[in-house]
């Protein structure tokens, strides 16, 4: 039972890890419908830019801010030079459009620092610790990951809930249509939430970055998303934590007790397949909102 439950603890707070990443793609479809495929290469951009300024002598606050301006300086030129000129466009060109602007940001993140890997040191130690109860050992890498999550999660809760931009958001996430009459400027929601994404953007790459390198194959952390995002809902931060965790907890157990059956390797694809049995019972995963369209 002790190995049970150290292995679905680790397996939780490792979904925390895929969460992080998840709550990007959220905050931009929710407020504009556009999946955005850039979402890995920003992770990329973000944590590359923040290792080489630590490399370069910044110290971790003034890199960790530089790198925070760089991201919102990414959102207002997406804004200014790629969806201002794609309003009301097919969502087949707005992921082409996503597609694109990754390849952009990778390239631009190579010409400025290189395409070297690079090692992260946050100055968390990957050591198991004990919990309070039983003898249950757990990262200390991962708790403070799943730290950061909430912290991140409850800071946006609160934006979106107490301030009127974050009204703003909400509204034109519920009806673009009425919050346009109602005097809400589309292009200055879209740069703000491009912001938060690129924020969220910097708080993965920073962890995932010191988790497996500062590397090129960070841009293949949209594929660990997936999962997540079909599970819990396109359109839901909330079922972005739930289905991390669903998803963490459940492809370690895969992993060590049917792998062990039906081989190694489970682990790589079970995320997979079960995100493809929500599809064919709960197409809008578990907190995404059913589309009711007329006919």
């Amino acid at each position: 039972m002790a190995f049970f439950l150290e292995t679905l603890v680790g397996g939780l707070l490792a979904g925390i890890m895929y969460s992080i990443v998840a709550i990007g793609f959220v905050l931009i479809y929710k407020s504009s419908g556009v999946f955005n495929f850039a979402q890995g290469s920003m992770t990329l951009f973000a944590a590359l830019t923040f290792v080489s300024l630590t490399e370069r002598g910044l110290s971790f606050p003034v890199a960790l801010g530089a790198t925070t301006v760089a991201m919102v300086g990414i959102a207002l030129l997406v804004e200014r030079f790629l969806l201002r000129y794609l309003v009301n466009r097919s969502p087949v060109t707005l992921f082409m459009a996503t597609l694109g602007l990754s390849y952009v940001v990778e390239g631009v993140a190579q010409a400025l620092w290189g395409a070297d890997v690079h090692g992260l040191d946050l100055g968390i130690e990957d050591t198991p610790i004990p919990l309070p109860f039983g003898a249950i050992r757990v990262s200390r890498f991962d708790l403070v990951a799943a730290g950061a999550a909430g912290v991140l999660v409850l800071a946006l809760s609160l934006f979106a809930s107490r301030t009127r931009t974050g009204l703003a958001l909400r509204a034109v996430a519920d009806d673009p249509l009425a919050a346009l009459s109602l005097g809400v400027r589309l292009p200055s929601i879209w740069r703000i939430v491009w912001a938060l994404a690129g924020v969220v953007s910097l708080v993965a790459g920073l962890f995932w970055g010191a988790r497996s390198g500062v590397q090129f194959s960070l841009t293949l952390v949209v594929l660990k998303a997936m999962p997540v995002l079909i599970i819990g809902g396109f359109d839901s931060i909330a079922g972005a934590i739930v289905a991390g965790l669903v998803v963490g907890a459940s492809e370690k157990l895969a992993e060590v007790y049917v792998g062990s059956v039906i081989g190694a390797g489970l682990e790589n694809w079970f995320p997979y397949a079960l995100a493809v049995a929500f599809l064919l019972v709960r197409p809008s995963g578990i907190f995404g909102e059913r589309e009711i369209v007329r006919v």
